[in-house]
């Protein structure tokens, strides 16, 4: 334990590596982010939403193979999204309740190792009233990272072909799509261009992925509620933030283990 007592106003992230191991873990941080909710035990702080500022440092296991694939990292969003899942859950009363509930949706996350949560009421005093909580990850956190009362999306597969990208009632598409209120993901065909001759099936399925890709990007270019998605992780951010996806499968088809035998002709 270190005896500099200023080492407890650190930022988060510099607590995490002033008492880190002899095999120190990557991190990943969120800082200054402010919101606004209802908390508190005080009668006087019922009724009324105030400011909290939270500040969240994950270490993580590092990477076997490091690659630039965001699907195998611990995103930056799923900590701000913990913090918004939990202040949407119920009102409680104490920041002690509040950064503990944080820190155990964090360490649910596979790569996630130690967490470190500084939450802190701005509204209250002259200055910063806060707590800061360090916890580490155990055997049983080894669980999905859904929560109770957290609903996996489902959503709705909309395939469009490659001449339908252009057709008259495709904002009136989109806008069924929104007004139904649930979520969708956008698959689009290739490009209708002639297919240049090529012996080697390798070929053919890059230029006619690249196709796919092209026509969701000239989709997205059609309808500002349309947003091109390539990875898993962009694709659950963009539905949990109310647009609609259009997927662009070129990374994901060729990146994934075990290759889809289908044809991309095929719907």
């Amino acid at each position: 334990m270190c005896a500099d007592p200023s080492q407890a106003f650190m930022h988060p992230e510099m607590r995490a590596a002033a008492t880190a191991g002899a095999e120190p873990l990557d991190r990943i941080s969120l800082r200054n982010y402010v919101a606004s909710a209802e908390i508190g035990a005080f009668q006087a702080e019922r009724g009324t939403r105030q400011r909290i500022e939270f500040n969240v440092v994950a270490e993580v296991a590092p990477q076997v193979d490091p690659d630039d694939d965001i699907d195998r990292v611990l995103s930056y969003d799923r900590l701000a999204e913990a913090i918004s899942l939990e202040l949407e859950a119920e009102r409680v009363s104490l920041l002690e309740t509040l950064a503990e509930r944080i820190a155990d949706r964090i360490l649910r996350e596979p790569r996630a190792m130690r967490v470190f949560v500084r939450i802190e009421k701005l509204d209250r005093g002259p200055g910063a009233l806060g707590v800061e909580i360090v916890r580490s990850r155990s055997p049983a956190s080894d669980r999905p990272v859904a929560a109770d009362g957290e609903r996996p999306l489902r959503p709705t597969v909309v395939f469009l072909t490659g001449t339908a990208v252009f057709s008259d009632g495709l904002t009136e598409l989109i806008d069924l799509l929104e007004k139904e209120g649930k979520p969708a993901i956008v698959c689009v065909g290739p490009v209708e261009t002639a297919m240049p001759r090529s012996e080697t099936a390798r070929v053919r399925k890059r230029v006619r992925l690249l196709g796919i890709e092209q026509n969701a990007w000239i989709l997205s270019g059609c309808d500002r509620r349309l947003v091109v998605a390539d990875t898993r992780t962009e694709l659950d951010w963009v539905l949990k933030n109310g647009r609609i996806p259009v997927w662009a499968p070129f990374r994901m088809v060729l990146g994934a283990v075990e290759t889809p035998e289908v044809d991309p002709d095929d719907p």
